[in-house]
């Protein structure tokens, strides 16, 4: 083109946009999420602009080398299917190459209709993780008994829960974890068995309701306690879960809830498809840095 986009790192200030961005695609960002993730890897977001002006942007995030994830991919609708887009897509997979040691795999939950478009850049699909929806009355029911010991994550020692974490997503993620963690205006509960951590759970406030997202457990006795509990955090709106379907346990969960389909990702990887313990991954934590 004669007058192509210049691609380059964007400033705090461009994340900000992007996640606006992201809320008008209708994707529901928490109300935090934007210092979250500068905070995990501020080179990890690409800006395409075009005199002066950010058209696109995008996330690759690095998480120490060991796994890549691609996310928050937008363009702005006017400069949709000029090409410029396909242009950001692959300057943003080949820095993230670059930034990830040899052999390393990246990941992505593209939406649906851009399936087709990432297959041809090599991603192969996985599996699909699907947003379900649950309307949590103002005064919610009381926590029915159970045998689980239900706290306060922060009661539990951060490197249980970062070792927990570790087998269900595909890299140590320290940095974003402790910023997760503790996010303004969420609740992070852990439940205890026999004095180990057998999962846990965080719910924060977005654009919309709020969003659980992770939830990783043993089982589902520990996902029905962790729902239980972190739940009545929505009391009064929309409550949402990312659930994935190559763990059915985790499907039945969201049916038995009677949480309604309302979105969905195709869960995509450039190399390896990583193992991890996905019938302990009952919530994806965030469609945008996995």
């Amino acid at each position: 083109m004669a007058n192509d986009p210049i691609i380059r790192n964007m400033t705090r200030a461009e994340v900000d946009e992007l996640v606006r961005w992201g809320a008008q695609e209708g994707w529901n960002p928490g109300l935090h999420d934007a210092d979250v993730f500068w905070a995990t890897d501020p080179e990890a977001f690409m800006a395409s602009v075009l005199d002066g002006e950010m058209i696109g942007g995008g996330a690759i995030t690095s998480y120490n080398g060991e796994f890549g994830f691609m996310g928050f991919f937008i363009m702005r609708p006017e400069f949709r299917g000029r090409g410029l887009g396909n242009m950001l897509w692959h300057a943003r997979r080949e820095r993230l190459l670059a930034r990830l040691r040899p052999g390393a795999s990246i990941g992505m939950d593209g939406v649906f209709n851009m399936q087709d478009y990432y297959a041809k850049g090599g991603f192969v699909f996985s599996h699909r993780n699907m947003r379900f929806q649950a309307e949590i009355p103002e005064r919610p029911e009381l926590v029915p008994e159970d045998n689980e010991e239900i706290v306060p994550l922060n009661e539990i020692p951060f490197d249980q829960v970062l070792e927990y974490d570790r087998t269900c997503f595909p890299a140590s993620r320290p940095v974003f974890l402790k910023q997760w963690l503790a996010l303004p205006e969420s609740l992070a509960l852990g439940c205890r068995r026999d004095g180990r951590l057998a999962g846990f759970g965080v719910v924060r406030r977005c654009r919309i309701g709020c969003k659980i997202g992770p939830l990783f457990v043993d089982d589902v006795a520990v996902a029905e306690a962790l729902f239980a509990r972190l739940s009545p955090f929505a009391a009064g709106g929309p409550l949402f879960l990312d659930a994935p379907e190559n763990n059915p346990a985790a499907i039945d969960f969201v049916h038995r809830h009677n949480m309604v389909e309302v979105f969905g990702c195709a869960r995509m990887y450039l190399g390896p498809p990583p193992d991890i313990a996905h019938d302990r991954v009952f919530g994806v934590t965030t469609f945008e840095l996995g």
